[in-house]
Order: structure tokens, then sequence, then C-alpha cells
């Protein structure tokens, strides 16, 4: 697998799974308590060759996100689910202990945020139709589609935020729910 961007993650040994993956270049945080420093290689590496951040589906993954998303426009963005990360022996859970394919999917289905005019598709009406939000099921139809659309866990809010952010079509929507609903008629 090929890419140009530099990726960005939290420590070695989601290097080392990256690596191992796609042998594509990284920057490490080093934790969520992201230095100026560090704020400063990403900001340059954006400049010349473009980042994906990909950080672990937890509260300091979403943490690092957040803080280079408002430092650094433009940068990419890649997610994985927390099923996919959870080490083999159920403790502890990060990219490092996502196989190799599914970290090339994440990576092949990457999300670039839009300006600041956001135009509003999918409203909260239809998050609530679609049992996303204010239904007893809504956090793990939140997850499943999180995963299906490649955008990351989220809460109701945060939902809404990112499908506009990432410019989700309402077709992408559509087909995302119809595929959650056949799932839950199967189940």
């Amino acid at each position: 697998m090929d890419i140009q961007e530099i990726i960005v993650v939290e420590g070695k040994d989601d290097t080392t799974a990256i690596k191992r993956a796609t042998g594509a270049d990284t920057i490490e945080t080093n934790g969520s308590a992201i230095s100026d420093e560090v704020l400063r290689r990403i900001a340059h590496a954006q400049k010349k060759r473009g980042v994906i951040v990909f950080t672990d589906p937890d509260y300091p993954g979403r943490r690092i996100r957040a803080i280079i998303e408002e430092r650094i426009p433009g940068v990419k963005h890649a997610f994985l689910a927390k099923a996919k990360t959870i080490a083999k022996n159920g403790k502890g859970l990060g990219i490092e202990h996502a196989n190799d394919e599914d970290i090339r999917e994440a990576l092949s289905n990457v999300y670039t945020l839009a300006d600041s005019q956001i135009e509003e598709k999918i409203t909260l009406e239809d998050l609530m139709t679609a049992k996303l939000i204010g239904h007893p099921q809504s956090k793990k139809r939140r997850d499943q589609l999180g995963e299906i659309l490649n955008i990351g866990m989220t809460n109701g809010k945060q939902l809404h935020k990112r499908l506009m952010m990432f410019q989700i079509t309402i077709e992408q929507f559509a087909e995302a729910i119809s595929q959650l609903d056949q799932e839950d008629t199967h189940a």
C-alpha cells in the first residue's frame, strides 16, 4: 500500500503496526499530552506531504484528534472500530492490536473535514427516525453506523457534527441505515 501522507499515531507500538501493514511514515504523539513541538512537526508534515490522523478509538485518541484538528486545518482522518482494536488477551485497546488488513482498510477510507460553511444534509430529526438518538438501541446503532461509514464511534451530538464535517451524503446515510436495519432483522 503506497501512502503519501504521514500518519499520526499515539506511540511506538502503533508505528510498528502501521509499518508492518503499510510501510508508511508516522509521527508519534506520545500520548494525549501532545506537545507544541510535536504539533509543529505535524503542521510541517501537513504542508509537505499531508497528514492522516489515526488514533485509538478511546477518549485519549479522540482528545488528540480534536487538538490536531483545531491547530492544523485540512488533516485527514482514519478510523477503526473499537472491536477491531482490542488486544487478543482482552486487556487493552489500540491501533497496535489491529490486524494488517483492518489497518489497510481504515487507511483506504480516509476523510478530510469540510470547511466551516457546512450544509446540514442530515438533520437531528433524521437521526431520531433512524433510531440513532433517543432510542434504547441508539448507542449500538451509532457504533455500527460509525463502522459502516468509517467515521468512528460517537455520541448523538458528535454523530451529527461528524456526518456534516465529513460531508456524508443523504444517499450514503440512507444506504448505511438500510444495512443497519437489515442486520437488525437478521439478528
